[in-house]
């Protein structure tokens, strides 16, 4: 069987492991997952002044906790975003398009499963967008 590792991203892993006592991301073999990755600076504090710079932001954490483990995006074969809504009857056309820009800009023409979910608050107060992936490495096109 395969070695579990865990990692913590620089900056905000460190800090969600002294305060709250978890990993940014595990890795057995070729497989990585990650814990949720919201919008935050490395100091896990809030500067984004938009939702889609908030997605942005949260989309750059998932990049650089894939690489404390050794992956990328081309790797990813699973996402699950989670989001605050902006509307009352869907997560919101802003949440959407901001996410669907990231994925074209990050995984281009390497498709992963995704699945967007509403909810009604996440872990921190600021955050309205948090994102897990699973990454298989060396499963995706460069």
């Amino acid at each position: 069987m395969p070695q579990l590792q865990f990692f913590d991203t620089p900056g905000y892993g460190e800090i969600a492991r002294a305060n709250y006592s978890y990993s940014q991301a595990l890795r057995i073999g070729d497989r990585v997952e990650i814990s949720g990755q919201g919008g935050w600076d490395e100091d896990q504090t809030f500067s984004v002044e938009s939702v889609e710079a908030e997605i942005e932001k949260a989309f750059d954490n998932v990049e650089r906790t894939l690489a404390t483990a050794g992956a990328t995006w081309h790797d990813v074969v699973n996402v699950h975003t989670y989001h605050v809504p902006s509307q009352d009857d869907a997560i919101g056309g802003d949440h959407m398009t901001a996410v669907v820009e990231q994925f074209r800009k990050r995984a281009g023409e390497h498709l992963p499963l995704w699945t967007a979910l509403g909810v009604k608050a996440l872990g921190l107060p600021e955050m309205h967008i948090e994102i897990e992936v699973v990454a298989i490495i060396g499963s995706g096109g460069r």
